[in-house]
Parts: C-alpha cells; structure tokens; sequence
C-alpha cells in the first residue's frame, strides 16, 4: 500500500546559512532524516544552541513537570508579533497565566455542548457550498479554510463567514498568510529588544488591517455587552470574565490580541487538518466507506451524534497525527538542565517536534502508514498517552482542543454523508510547513454526489 506523502529531509550535514534558507522554505524538509529515530539531537550555531527532544520523558518534564522552567521561546513568535501582540500564544510568565484564567472558563464545562450548533450551521453550509461543483476538481484547502474560518466567526461572534467584517477577516489573512515567512532573522540571530524588528511591508499592512477590522468587531461587542444586548458567544464569555486573582477583565486592545490568535490558531490549524483528513480518505476507500456508512447517523442538530462518529473522529486523530498543524513548538531553558547526559544551558532553545515525534521509529508501529485502527491497539493507546501532541500538553494545551475534534469530525462526515470524495491527478500533494503544514501546491479533490 502506498504510504501517505511525506517530505525528503535534508542531507545529513548543511551550512548554518544554507540551513536557514531552507527553513524559510519549509521547516520540515529543512531537517536530517535521523530525527525519526533520534532521542535528542543537538544543533549548534554561533548564537544559540538547540536541542530537538522526542525522548517521552524529556518532553514530560518541559510540558507538564517544569512548564515555568522552560517558557515559551520568543524565536518563532518574532514573526508573528505584528498580529498577534501580546496575546496568549507569545506571552509567558505571570502575563500568561492571567490571560489563560480569563480565556479558560470559556472552554470548560458544558460550553462545548453550547456552542454545538454554531459548528453544526457552519458544517451545513459547507456540504452546501459543495453543491455547485459536483464532480468537478477542488482545491481542498481554500474549502477548509473557509469552512473553519466560518466555525471560527460563528462561535467567537454570532456571526457566519458571509457577515461583511467576517468576511473582510478572512480575505485579508488569506493575503497575510502568503507574505508571512515562518521565520524573520530574529530567529537565528538574537537581537536586543531595544532594536527594531524588521517586517516585510506587506505583511506589516495585512497584519495592521486584520488588527483594525477585528478591533471594530470588538468594540463593538463591548457596547453590546454593556447595553446588555450581547449573545452569549465565546466572545462574550470571555470579555465578561474576570480574573479570579485581581477581577479585572481584558481591555479592548487586549481582546484584539486574543482574537488575532483564535482565529490564527483556531482557523489555521483546523483548516489543515481536516483537508489532510479529506486526502486520506480520498486516497484510502475502504476508509471512506466506513465513515460514509457511520455518517448516515446525521440527521439533526444534535450534541449526541458524536457519539455515533467514533471512526470519523479515529480518522480525524490519524490526521493530526500524520500532519500535525503545528508541526514544531520551541521553549527555552531558564536554567541549567541535564537532558540524556547533556548539559543544556540556560538560554538554550529546547525544540519538541510532534511532526517528528508522531512518526517516531522507536516509538510507533508502521509510524508512516494510515491506520486509523491503532487508536484501539496497546502501541496506540501508549503513544497517545506519550508520544502525541496535536494540541501540545500541560499547562499551555490548546484550550480549544476539545472544539477541534468536535469540528473536524463532524463536518468530515458531514461531507461523507453526501459525498464521494477522490483524488484528481496522480502526483501526490507534498507536505510543507509555514504557519501551519500545508501542501506545497494545494491539494485536488473531486466530490461527487452519492
């Protein structure tokens, strides 16, 4: 059986320059094969040293055991500082903490079931926006991100992707998405932070109409709430709670920070899973019938039904896993640690690749093959407890993980359960990563009505 596509690594040894130009162009090719084997690997450069960890118990201690000793590295976030601000992705210490008891309350309980409907109208009419190109070939990821962008706005504001603010948001990161690179030189070279970062104009521009349109979205939410006129959306839940320490609440500046990484976050990553959950089944039948004949379940807007979805949500698992959206995450060391007999210093960067990690030779059986199945087996009950990180771990887990496999699950099958999905061409799309993994060329499908 022909396995999932998966990008060449790099040769073995690359100068630091040529290495950072790969990385620019993908971060995943940019690295040595040996990664899907290594426990820990090293990489020097003459301002910082990085070590990669894929031991389970390494990547324990920096994500649950000592989360404060290893914060989050400013490197990756240099680049995207002019969306996201301060918000929750970038911010450490005791900023991060505040901001997660305001956000947290927003995700817990029975929120889910509560904002179930939202995902359910947004599933609905992206089977709809299906109909007017039965049998004719589509490019897979522009459906995605406009279905996961229409979840986004819906949850977060009551409003559908069609709204004209919405509508304007997303155009616009569409445009942001292809300025940014993944990495600025802050990345490689450390600079001071009394020194100026260098942004392409381009970007600059995209990220500060992004900021301005969510601000007014914002704003405006905030007299409504004060009118008393505000739905009860996650947006509201979230401007109306107050930290439990000091009762405050965020400002409006701060909740534009908040929103720019929901939507980047919420968006991008569920837009990639789910195109790469569409090619799998496209490309495994025998799947897709599965998931087609459990779709038949769907019927009514109700919470229960995904508990009738056990396959889609297994194939939906598999997904993540074999193209984890966020396919690395880097924190650094605030003081000295020993990791495999290694001293690693403080200011050290510490790299956990859940692209690497979650096709890991020593850990997983058949780590590059699709099998949704082995969710159910011991090696994959094991490797799910330690070796599977799509949403990170700890502390800084995604809040909105648990809305993630809600939403990919139920519009996979919602799709399924009209349609036929398969693959146009014969040249398999090639796995890359800037923001999120993505496919080089974008990935065809055809959807013929059943």
């Amino acid at each position: 059986m022909t396995l999932p596509p998966k990008p060449e690594s790099r040769p073995a040894k690359v100068s630091l320059w040529r290495y950072a130009r790969l990385f620019r162009q993908d971060i995943l090719s940019a690295q040595p094969a040996r990664l899907y084997r290594a426990w820990m690997a090293e990489f020097k450069t003459p301002f910082f040293r990085s070590y990669l960890i894929n031991q389970p118990d390494l990547i324990q201690t920096v994500l649950k055991t000592r989360p404060d000793d290893y914060p989050k590295s400013d490197r990756i976030g240099e680049g995207l500082r002019p969306l996201l601000g301060n918000s929750v992705f970038l911010t450490n210490g005791a900023i991060w903490k505040r901001q997660r008891r305001i956000i947290d309350p927003a995700f817990e309980g029975g929120r889910l079931r509560e904002t179930f409907p939202a995902i359910w109208d947004a599933a609905e009419a992206a089977v709809a926006r299906l109909a007017p190109h039965d049998g004719a070939p589509l490019e897979i990821e522009a459906q995605t991100s406009h279905a996961a962008a229409d979840v986004i706005f819906r949850t977060l504001f009551s409003i559908p992707i069609e709204h004209h603010m919405a509508r304007e948001v997303f155009d616009e990161f569409k445009t942001y998405q292809r300025s940014q690179p993944i990495l600025n030189i802050a990345a490689f070279v450390p600079l001071p932070r009394w020194l100026p970062r260098l942004f392409r104009r381009d970007t600059k521009r995209s990220a500060a109409k992004i900021r301005r349109l969510i601000t007014a979205l914002t704003a405006e939410r905030m007299e409504a709430i004060k009118a008393g006129t505000a739905p009860d959306d996650l947006a509201t839940k979230i401007m109306t709670t107050p930290d439990p320490e000091d009762g405050s609440t965020f400002t409006t500046d701060e909740m534009v920070d908040q929103v720019a990484i929901f939507f980047l976050a919420g968006h991008e990553t569920s837009a990639s899973a789910l195109a790469w959950a569409m090619y799998l089944v496209a490309t495994h039948p025998d799947w897709q019938d599965r998931l087609a004949a459990e779709a038949q379940a769907i019927d009514q807007c109700d919470f229960g039904v995904m508990g009738k979805l056990r396959q889609s949500r297994d194939v939906f698992r598999e997904a993540l896993r074999l193209y984890p959206p966020v396919p690395m995450m880097v924190r650094e060391a605030s003081c000295p640690a020993t990791f495999r007999d290694r001293t690693v210093a403080r200011g050290a960067q510490v790299v956990i690749s859940p692209w690497h990690l979650h096709r890991h030779e020593r850990l997983w059986d058949n780590p590059d093959g699709f099998d949704p199945a082995r969710w159910h087996s011991e090696n994959g009950k094991k490797c799910q407890r330690e070796a599977y990180l799509p949403f990170s771990a700890g502390a800084r887990v995604c809040p909105g993980a648990g809305f993630a496999m809600v939403e990919g699950p139920l519009i996979l099958s919602r799709i399924l359960r009209d349609y036929r999905i398969e693959v146009v061409g014969e040249k398999p799309p090639v796995p890359v990563a800037h923001l999120t993994v993505r496919s080089k060329d974008g990935i065809l499908l055809r959807f013929v009505r059943r």
